[in-house]
């Protein structure tokens, strides 16, 4: 008391710790993440932006806004008939390289994973070294001696030229080893085989069931690897008919520096713009078994 005035003093609300569900708040990661997106976002509306131009407007107007014409149907319309449909066969054996390509090489990373994380067996410390040190390895330093091996073998510009050396995913296996490792609790396979099952029954109905979150991860890995795949194409085929859709758009760019050549650079970008359309349904669609994974994995032995 002083001056015949009380002074009340409230007692300050003290601060409560970040937890998952009240994450600090950081104003410059706010902004680093901001810019990022703008970085990722631009690219992607300027390729939808200038799809919608024809060929005299896209080289006269400016690239971050819309032409007067809108052209997007009618540059669909010819990305699909140009050259007798040459478009639509790129897209098929694209399709082709990644089912049998990614998808071979899922399932050996789904099944070599498993393998090395529940079961021991002699050479297994060997075995992740030489997975580590394939992880290092960057691919295009594989491409030329590939290229040596399959020309010896009689293999180039064929399809199986693409698809042998993309079962192979170090990182998919990696990958699949550590998830099954941490997802799959020991105590819930021993369970299983007191009950009765084998190894074959208790991989198929009790494991592959928890590993789904990782081997969708996986899979979407190696299908992005696949299907944006361009230098092991364009070393190992020659024949136009056999290129996936990286190869056969970037004929079509260089066509206009070739003798007599058209300039098709809308039908380039619009192309572009539909081999990604693919690739951003995939993501929409498998995104909820990512949600699902991030509290499947947290199990411990």
């Amino acid at each position: 008391m002083s001056g015949g005035l009380i002074t009340l003093r409230t007692a300050r609300k003290p601060k409560t710790a970040p937890t998952v569900l009240r994450p600090a708040k950081s104003k410059l990661l706010t902004v680093l993440l901001g810019l990022m997106l703008v970085y990722s976002l631009v690219p992607l509306a300027w390729l939808l932006i200038n799809a919608t131009k024809s060929q005299d407007s896209l080289l006269s107007s400016f690239g971050l806004w819309f032409a007067a014409d809108f052209s997007l149907v009618d540059n669909v319309v010819q990305t699909l008939t140009y050259d007798d449909g040459i478009f639509l066969r790129w897209l098929a054996n694209t399709l082709l390289y990644v089912v049998a390509g990614a998808g071979g090489a899922t399932i050996l990373a789904v099944l070599g994973g498993y393998a090395l994380a529940k079961f021991d067996f002699v050479g297994k410390p060997a075995v992740f070294a030489v997975v580590i040190g394939a992880v290092a390895v960057p691919g295009t330093a594989l491409a030329v001696p590939t290229f040596l091996m399959f020309s010896e073998i009689g293999l180039t510009n064929t399809p199986w030229a693409v698809i042998i050396p993309t079962l192979i995913s170090p990182f998919g296996l990696y990958l699949m080893w550590i998830y099954a490792a941490d997802s799959i609790p020991r105590d819930l396979m021993e369970a299983a085989r007191i009950d009765g099952a084998n190894e074959l029954r208790l991989f198929i109905q009790v494991c592959l069931p928890l590993l789904k979150p990782g081997i969708v991860t996986v899979a979407l890995f190696n299908m992005v690897a696949v299907w944006n795949n361009y230098f092991l194409p364009l070393i190992m085929l020659r024949n136009e008919d056999l290129y996936p859709l990286t190869l056969g758009l970037t004929a079509w760019n260089r066509q206009a520096s070739t003798i007599g050549g058209e300039a098709i650079f809308h039908l380039v970008i619009t192309g572009s713009l539909l081999t990604i359309i693919p690739l951003i349904v995939v993501f929409l669609l498998l995104q909820r078994y990512w949600q699902s994974g991030l509290s499947m994995g947290s199990s411990k032995e």
